[in-house]
């Protein structure tokens, strides 16, 4: 991640350093926040664009209602802002983190009427899971952390206490000495990983995780629509750790580790170790979608 020169905090652009918070904010002590992931993309022309603006910010304002989080803020407002931010930062393919959280106040569980705070912060920063893991797949490993249940945590939210569950994953697996891990369900099916969706291939067949159990990505969709462009089945269905290990070709989705093969679970080589020729695909067509290579999907692109 490099640093940028302004966040916007609280209706105002303020410098990098100097946007700060109270130590005793309750979203600090108790996780009680909810926040996006955006991309932004440029391509050959040197035109840059969001990608999917609206459609992430309405996924934030589903989790500011999950989660009882009054935003003080306008949909339009925040969209506007984030424009107003990448271009200010002068950035072209950049990260975009918006994040509202309950400031201090009440120090116990219940945030009484503490402020809610909204900052929006846009840097450049690389695929998630790095350059070598998009072009050669990476090695994950099942996590002993499983992904907490439907009714533990809220799976159509991206709040910010949840993913102390996939930080404890994470960790383990890169102690480890592997990539990424993924978690089971409490039934011991495959969930998803610490930050995306999971898919497999077998016999030309994509299956991923109902959404039941995970959340709705938006990068998810953006899978579904290309493997409906050609025609390539998707089932939305359960899975186990074994068919995982039998599948063709595994891969993730996120926005931030865009479309990510795997090439490895727990020591055992995904088909033939590298990234097969429907993730290659999905990995094609997802660039051409965020860098304006196809018509049918410039409508979700904001131009900066």
């Amino acid at each position: 991640m490099k640093k940028s020169k302004y966040i916007w905090f609280n209706g105002k652009f303020v410098n990098w350093d100097k946007a700060t918070t109270h130590v005793l904010s309750h979203g600090l002590h108790y996780g009680s926040g909810i926040f996006e992931g955006i991309r932004a993309y440029s391509n050959k022309n040197k035109d840059s664009y969001i990608f999917r603006l609206k459609d992430h910010y309405d996924r934030f304002y589903n989790s500011a209602k999950v989660s009882l989080i009054k935003l003080p803020y306008s949909q339009k407002k925040l969209e506007q802002a984030t424009i107003d931010l990448v271009r200010k930062n002068k950035l072209k393919d950049c990260y975009i983190r918006p994040l509202a959280f309950i400031g201090d106040g009440s120090i116990g569980i219940n945030p009484g009427n503490n402020k809610i705070n909204v900052i929006i912060a846009a840097f450049e920063w690389g695929t998630y899971l790095g350059k070598s893991g998009i072009s050669n797949g990476i090695r994950a490993k099942i996590s002993s952390f499983a992904r907490m249940g439907v009714n533990s945590f809220m799976t159509k939210s991206k709040i910010s206490g949840n993913y102390i569950n996939s930080v404890f994953a994470k960790r383990e697996a890169i102690q480890l000495g592997y990539d990424e891990a993924l978690m089971l369900d409490n039934d011991g099916y495959i969930s998803e990983g610490t930050g995306e969706n999971i898919y497999i291939v077998r016999n030309g067949l994509i299956k991923t995780t109902p959404i039941t159990t995970v959340l709705e990505g938006i990068t998810r969709d953006c899978v579904f629509n290309v493997a409906s462009d050609y025609g390539i089945t998707i089932k939305e269905q359960r899975f186990t750790r074994d068919e995982l290990y039998i599948a063709d070709e595994v891969f993730l989705s996120g926005t931030a580790a865009e479309i990510t093969p795997v090439r490895e679970v727990d020591d055992r080589k995904v088909g033939k170790g590298k990234p097969g020729k429907i993730t290659r695909l999905i990995q094609d067509e997802y660039s051409n979608m965020v860098k304006a290579s196809n018509n049918k999907y410039l409508k979700w692109l904001t131009k900066i």
